[in-house]
């Protein structure tokens, strides 16, 4: 599975990025050759500086595309060949139109367009009429992919060489509590859940107790510390794996689990909408935890199905019933308790456990290992080579696919997925002006959250829209990174369900989200 979707990601991005550039060219969307009318103010300052002024409504005209204001950007000119002629370097900035930017993406420095000026007919003068003919551009989507699957395979490095600190930490510290016992006393507490969700794992080996960890962390959203933890488990879960390179049933579960990002506190959504201006930020708790439940029951409930057809069991009330009472139970339970708080409240509440769970694990871990007489220095360097070897073994994992989800958003292949989701989303009252949100999500944390904090910041924090792209950054998770992420680290080829279990999770976490925030803010 895994093969077709790196595929399709490469074969998708860089065709649709030849697309846009065919179409680019054919139409001159970026008006190569022509002269744009402009007015040139002279800086008093020295010579060679000066200040381009074009009126919004003879940008409009010439690029076929309104905008809100006048353009003005200061510029450097200096003498070229012919008369009245100069050569000029324009430094755009983030109120210069999307198409100038996009020039000047496509330039080395990124920010600046280089271009010729010409006075109409007259000498270089404080305050004149002029032209200009900016450089010549073509053929930006192939740029950019080019551009993209460098800087990813740059970013999959770096994720990864950041991850050996915490990586040797925090197996460090399992490590010590594995060696004093308590690894399978927390296992022991939970052995009836983890007996329903990971029937072929023993309830007292050591797997069960880093994914209790993980998901812990998860819902507290300490994402430093989940991470190792979930690294570790699988490496637990792959000791049980009599296919290597194959998924185990167990290691779907534990994916979907994780890709549908079960979270109290979305803390980063939270701290965007803060920096919008929300008057309540945190009233996306509520919003978000539904959708993420939406998410998990979908998630555990795809993989059971697959499951259960593994192994030739058509039978499927012998756990859909317990199931669905369990995932009732538990989503109850914690509404009752959200609903007799206010979201500041809960806030708060959810923060200082957040902030003190980290020490308390720490001093708990080593604590134990001190009272059960481990050799806790020893035994902590020993977990923390582990974590080492793990942090560099997902390198070319991450690289392949983060470099074909670049690919895939640099090529524009996003655009037009919109464009073709669009009438189907309509017919269920999904905002087109969120799609991008949705589609980004599963592929990029990064991406998806620029893309929330452009709609907030055009739409409003507290608006529909902004509540809604808020929530389901809070209700799912980055997919196809968590699957590169812990697949890689046990060299897993073979993903099975685990895909479809994440996408089902993905699904029903933005279907959730759509639906609790038109019931309550629609």
């Amino acid at each position: 599975m895994l093969n077709y979707i790196w595929l399709a990601l490469l074969s998708i991005g860089i065709a649709s990025a030849v697309i846009y550039d065919l179409s680019d060219y054919h139409e001159n969307k970026y008006m190569n050759g022509k002269n744009l009318p402009a007015y040139f103010v002279r800086s008093g300052e020295s010579e060679g500086k000066g200040e381009l002024i074009i009126p919004k409504d003879t940008y409009s005209k010439f690029y076929r595309a309104e905008i809100e204001k006048d353009i003005k950007n200061k510029i450097d000119y200096k003498p070229a060949k012919g008369k009245n002629n100069y050569n000029i370097k324009i430094t755009t900035g983030e109120n210069d139109p999307q198409l100038w930017k996009e020039i000047a993406a496509a330039n080395g420095d990124k920010t600046d367009i280089t271009g010729k000026l010409v006075f109409n007919n007259v000498k270089v003068s404080d305050t004149a009429e002029v032209y200009i003919r900016l450089e010549e551009v073509s053929f930006l989507k192939l740029k950019n992919v080019t551009n993209a699957a460098i800087d990813y395979a740059s970013t999959a490095v770096n994720i990864s060489l950041g991850l050996i600190g915490i990586m040797a930490l925090w197996l460090g510290l399992m490590k010590i509590a594995e060696e004093a016992g308590l690894i399978r006393k927390i296992a022991i507490l939970i052995k009836p859940l983890t007996k329903f969700l990971f029937p072929e794992v023993p309830s007292d080996h050591p797997a069960i107790g880093s994914i209790i960890m993980n998901i812990s962390a998860n819902m507290l959203g300490l994402g430093n510390a989940a991470t190792p933890f979930g690294l570790k488990a699988m490496e637990e879960l792959d000791a049980l794996n009599d296919k290597k390179g194959t998924a185990t049933n167990a290691m779907c579960m534990f994916l979907a689990i994780n890709t549908a990002g079960l979270t109290l506190i979305p803390a980063t959504a939270i701290a965007v909408r803060a920096a919008a201006g929300s008057n309540e930020p945190a009233i996306i708790i509520g919003t978000s935890f539904f959708g993420a439940l939406c998410a998990t029951i979908a998630g555990i409930t795809t993989a059971k199905i697959f499951e259960y057809v593994s192994k030739g069991n058509v039978d499927l009330k012998s756990f859909i019933k317990p199931l669905f009472f369990f995932l009732l139970l538990i989503g109850m339970t914690v509404i009752l308790f959200l609903n007799g708080l206010s979201a500041e409240a809960i806030k708060n509440t959810l923060t200082i456990i957040s902030t003190v769970a980290i020490p308390l694990i720490i001093l708990a871990f080593v604590g134990y290992g001190v009272f059960k007489k481990v050799k806790i220095y020893e035994v902590f360097v020993e977990g923390a080579k582990e974590g080492f070897k793990i942090a560099v073994k997902i390198i070319p994992y991450l690289v392949a696919m983060l470099v074909a989800i670049g690919i895939f958003r640099a090529g524009g292949a996003l655009d037009l997925f919109v464009k073709l989701l669009s009438p189907l989303t309509d017919l269920i009252g999904f905002p087109a002006e969120a799609l991008p949100m949705a589609l980004m999500r599963p592929l990029s944390g990064s991406g998806s959250l620029g893309i929330m904090s452009e709609i907030i910041s055009v739409h409003g924090p507290d608006s529909f829209i902004g509540i809604l792209v808020s929530t389901i950054m809070g209700s799912t998770e980055t997919t196809f990174y968590v699957l590169a992420l812990y697949f890689g680290s046990v060299n897993i080829k073979r993903a099975r369900h685990a895909v479809i279990a994440g996408i089902a999770a993905d699904i029903a976490g933005i279907l959730g989200a759509l639906f609790i925030v038109k019931l309550l803010f629609g």
